[in-house]
């Protein structure tokens, strides 16, 4: 491999055919670039996908009251579906269920107060565990506890954008009073959320506190509930089981489809995963068919050069080179064009990717397009493999030229 003659003849033929050599191995290149560009540009939609579900969890459901369709039980279509406190309770006790909140909205105005400060924010209702659905990371303070839940405590954690807006000049928000709906909250704690703005313009409220302070009874929205560790095959056995249990306690039809709705973000996760887990191996085959294309291109070159050569081979042949050294002379050049054309692709690519993603706007389900390194590597030893591929039969074409009819050549 490192015999110095055999690479500055594999060189001489190179540069004696140029034209020739450039087009074969720029095939190969666009075949790399499009492999590349491809399968960043998949990566970059799977990336967004994540991107959208980092705001909450992947691990829970949530269920939300509907209105009947259907007759069942006494229960008249177009019956509301109220759910209480004991709805979640319930639902807390399911197998299987590591966490559940309910979670309520205080509509209306939603006037958040502090001094001379006021906004207009959205008001949340809950249990301590509702941070497990939302992904919140707590930067000041502490989130809502289930002392204040059995205390009914007016107290309030705010999303950062609402911290901003209401204390100014730096002022340190924990432990002042805020006023809620004219009801005086005291703040425990700060938050960031991954899901954005939207989800840092909230402040939550013990859910307890709400339903005593703002004449809520002991109604709730919708009901969440964690399940860490489930597949998808057990998210919808849970689904089932919740349809089951509540249509016994309200009275309607389980198949009823408007009087219940779950949202199953197992399985909108894994079928979200799936999909792009498809979209990449439909890249791969189509990348590695372009491949393949010039990979036949360069077999089809390097069957050229063995027919130009055959009575130089035939000399060496006649001067005592074995079959080995002229199916490795072949195979060196194969290998050097394809290596050195796939390499260059994939530098290319690379480039142009991150040309793309530095320069790209912000959009929806689509981030940071990337190519990575266990795809670089399996890339570069598929050209490894294809200049292998590509030089074998012309080197076998060549080990078997006889010496007598290959002088004879014309």
């Amino acid at each position: 491999m490192f015999d110095l003659d055999k690479w500055q003849e594999i060189f001489s033929t190179i540069r004696q055919n140029k034209l020739r050599t450039f087009l074969t191995a720029f095939s190969v290149a666009w075949g790399i670039i499009m492999l590349v560009i491809l399968l960043g540009s998949g990566y970059g939609l799977e990336n967004g996908v994540r991107k959208e579900f980092e705001g909450d969890a992947v691990n829970y459901l949530s269920i939300n009251p509907g209105m009947t369709s259907v007759a069942h039980k006494g229960t008249k279509p177009g019956t509301p579906i109220r759910f209480t406190n004991d709805d979640r309770d319930l639902l807390a006790r399911m197998p299987g269920v590591t966490a559940s909140s309910a979670r309520t909205r205080i509509f209306g105005n939603g006037i958040i107060s502090y001094k001379n400060e006021y906004g207009a924010f959205d008001i949340f209702c809950c249990h301590p565990e509702y941070a497990q659905v939302e992904s919140l990371v707590m930067t000041q303070g502490r989130y809502l506890n289930h002392s204040d839940i059995e205390n009914t405590r007016k107290v309030v954690a705010l999303g950062r954008i609402v911290a901003e807006a209401l204390f100014k000049n730096g002022e340190d928000p924990l432990g002042k009073y805020i006023k809620v709906n004219d009801v005086l909250f005291k703040v425990v704690g700060v938050f960031d959320d991954p899901g954005g703005d939207r989800d840092m313009s909230r402040i939550y409220i013990p859910i307890s506190t709400a339903q005593k302070a703002f004449n809520r009874g002991n109604s709730i929205n919708n009901v969440c509930v964690v399940m860490d560790g489930a597949t998808v095959e057990q998210s919808r056995q849970a689904e089932e089981a919740i349809k089951q249990n509540l249509s016994q306690r309200h009275h309607f039809d389980p198949n009823d489809t408007r009087a219940l709705f779950v949202f199953n973000t197992i399985n909108e996760y894994q079928r979200f995963m799936s999909l792009f887990a498809g979209i990449r191996t439909f890249i791969w085959i189509i990348g590695i068919g372009t491949i393949i294309a010039g990979i036949v291109g360069v077999s089809n070159i390097m069957m050229i050069v063995v027919k130009e050569r055959t009575k130089e081979i035939g000399i060496r042949k006649s001067l005592g080179a074995t079959p080995a050294s002229i199916v490795g002379l072949i195979l060196q050049e194969s290998v050097l064009i394809t290596a050195f054309a796939g390499y260059s692709g994939l530098v290319i690519g690379v480039v142009l990717l991150e040309l793309v993603g530095n320069n790209m706007p912000n959009v929806d389900y689509f981030a940071n397009p990337e190519i990575k390194l266990d795809v670089a590597l399996s890339a570069t030893l598929l050209l490894i493999v294809s200049g292998v591929v590509a030089g074998f039969v012309p080197a076998r074409r060549a080990a078997s030229v006889k010496p007598v009819e290959a002088l004879r050549d014309e």
